[in-house]
């Protein structure tokens, strides 16, 4: 087993207006972010971070000691006079999480972590070309395995998909996975009866870049794996879309000169120019040799940045980012194609507003989906993240 210890850095914005029947959990989130943040603070303390009065403080830390979620440390050492101020932490072991990722396209992962963000045991199910039932038969197999791996009552379960998934976990479609309204919220919930959270892969990208990556404003996240997909965070709230399909870039058509033919159908999409697969399988067919075979590569993978580039140009003048993000294999994204990318879009948009723009890898390498899987579940069911 290994564990890997996450720093969060920043919260996700509600997405709603605070309601005075919903006062006391916003207030509860309040304090459990306060205390998840930044471990070794009295009550006082948190009542000075989150503007509450220390008595609805004091009620909430109660409840929150007598749920488990929340322990007394010990006394602060302080040479000021009177009684020194117990401090407080959040339990990082009082419960654990199931996070899974699917977006890979020879194997389902999956990780059972602490609430600190620490994985405490790992379970891979190879898909060995499974789609559709026997794909979804791998994924109950795969939980059953995470599930019985934890060792501490199961806070919920999280998974990040690929393809188009709606607010209520059903996955609508998957092509590579041939999925159609694939309800994994009501398959896995009536399951293992604990809360369950479904998201696109990319979106819970997003969420984990987010919490622990250190972004410190708008970001767009390109997913590259079997397919290629976008999470988008503005002002701290995610974008869905009317369908739930806000991020889709995988198959639109990229400019007008054909290209190679898509899953889907069509011609010239972006993923049949960017997907890892596609891509790898056009390097292999690579046949010189020496120098010649590197600038050959070097042409496939800035062809395929150029189109990303295409792709992203308007997004970026839309929106006005100021940061990309690329999460895949490093060996094929970090280099030609994302500085053919980021030439791309300076060259399609308006340079003294993009001049600052960044294309950069994550920072949270292979486990992003898993981690922001683990994000969806922290703040969906206590408000940290």
């Amino acid at each position: 087993m290994t564990a890997t210890q996450l720093s969060p850095s920043r919260a996700l914005r509600p997405t709603a207006k605070v309601l005075p029947e919903h006062a006391r959990g916003h207030n509860r989130s309040l304090v459990l972010q306060t205390l998840y943040r930044a471990s070794g603070q009295s009550r006082a303390d948190v009542a000075r971070e989150t503007g509450l009065t220390r008595v609805t403080v004091s009620d909430l830390v109660a409840e929150l000691i007598a749920e488990g979620l929340v322990v007394e440390t010990g006394q602060r050492e302080d040479a000021r006079p009177g009684k020194p101020a117990t401090l407080l932490d959040f339990d990082r072991g009082a419960f654990q999480v199931v996070a899974v990722d699917l977006s890979d396209d020879s194997v389902f992962r999956g990780a059972v972590l602490d609430l600190g963000g620490a994985i405490l045991a790992r379970v891979e199910v190879a898909l060995a070309g499974s789609t559709g039932s026997e794909a979804i038969a791998k994924v109950l197999h795969l939980v059953d395995s995470l599930v019985a791996a934890a060792t501490a009552p199961l806070l919920g379960i999280g998974v990040g998909s690929p393809g188009i998934v709606d607010l209520e976990g059903t996955v609508r479609t998957a092509p590579n996975l041939r999925w159609t309204s694939v309800d994994l919220h009501g398959l896995l919930a009536e399951r293992f009866e604990v809360p369950v959270l479904v998201a696109n892969d990319a979106n819970a990208a997003v969420f984990a870049e987010h919490s622990f990556g250190g972004v410190d404003g708008d970001i767009m996240l390109i997913k590259v794996g079997h397919g290629v997909g976008a999470g988008l965070l503005v002002g701290g709230r995610p974008l869905f879309g009317a369908t739930s399909a806000a991020g889709e870039i995988g198959h639109v058509v990229v400019g007008t000169d054909g290209g190679p033919v898509c899953a889907c159908g069509k011609t010239g999409c972006l993923e049949a120019w960017l997907a890892a697969p596609r891509l790898a399988a056009r390097i292999a067919a690579i046949t010189a040799t020496g120098a010649e075979a590197d600038a050959e590569r070097d042409t496939v993978l800035r062809e395929a940045g150029r189109r990303l580039g295409i792709i992203l140009a308007p997004v970026v003048g839309a929106l006005d980012l100021s940061e990309i993000v690329l999460s895949g294999p490093t060996e094929l994204l970090e280099g030609p194609l994302a500085t053919a990318a980021i030439e791309t879009i300076r060259t399609r948009t308006m340079a003294e507003f993009t001049g600052s723009l960044t294309v950069r890898m994550t920072t949270q390498g292979q486990d992003i989906v898993l981690r922001g899987a683990a994000v969806m579940v922290l703040s969906g069911q206590l408000g940290v993240s």
